[in-house]
């Protein structure tokens, strides 16, 4: 049986839109602030995690975004992103923009639960906020993993919107990475 895992990064205020700005929002781009220690710090967060996945979930857009920066890269990071397996959770595609990828285009509760009976390891669902809220409204995530960055944005779309149950988390870690980051996991507490 898989877990399903958050791992994203996230303002203070819990803002995870927009992080390189690309996408229009008037408040994005707070990825791009930046030093050297903390991107080098970061990475190697998300390269080790990267290593040890057993697969990768994903919505349409994070599929094409992801399959936009990592397709032509080459390195251990890359071939490893590349070759994972990936779930893409959408109603309107046909094929994955990301090589490897399989459409879910069915109810995405059953089609995630039905995935994380079958795939061993960790499920890491990168972005998609959307495809988060409904999973956490579904009781299927097993884990978050959040890079807190140093910032307030006051607006966009958070990864914990308002939800019509409480959802009981445990602390299982937290570690600073680089000057000015900070990890923080969680995992679910189940009844």
């Amino acid at each position: 049986m898989g877990k399903i895992v958050i791992s994203t990064n996230s303002t203070l205020d819990g803002v995870v839109q927009d992080p390189d700005g690309e996408d229009g929002f008037s408040r994005g781009g707070w990825f791009n602030g930046l030093g050297d220690k903390d991107k080098e710090a970061w990475a190697k967060v998300f390269f080790d995690e990267a290593m040890t996945a057993g697969a990768l979930l994903l919505g349409r857009h994070s599929d094409a975004w992801f399959a936009g920066r990592w397709d032509s890269r080459e390195g251990v990071w890359a071939d490893r992103l590349n070759s994972l397996p990936k779930y893409v959770v959408s109603s309107t595609l046909e094929k994955t923009a990301w090589r490897n990828g399989t459409v879910l285009s069915g109810d995405p509760a059953t089609e995630v639960a039905r995935i994380r009976e079958t795939v061993p390891g960790d499920i890491l669902l990168y972005g998609s906020a959307r495809l988060a809220h409904t999973l956490l409204a579904h009781g299927l995530v097993d884990e978050i993993r959040l890079v807190v960055f140093p910032t307030l944005l006051g607006a966009g779309t958070r990864l914990f919107p308002e939800t019509p149950a409480e959802h009981r988390l445990r602390l299982t870690g937290t570690r600073p990475v680089g000057d000015s980051l900070v990890l923080v996991t969680y995992e679910a507490v189940r009844d």
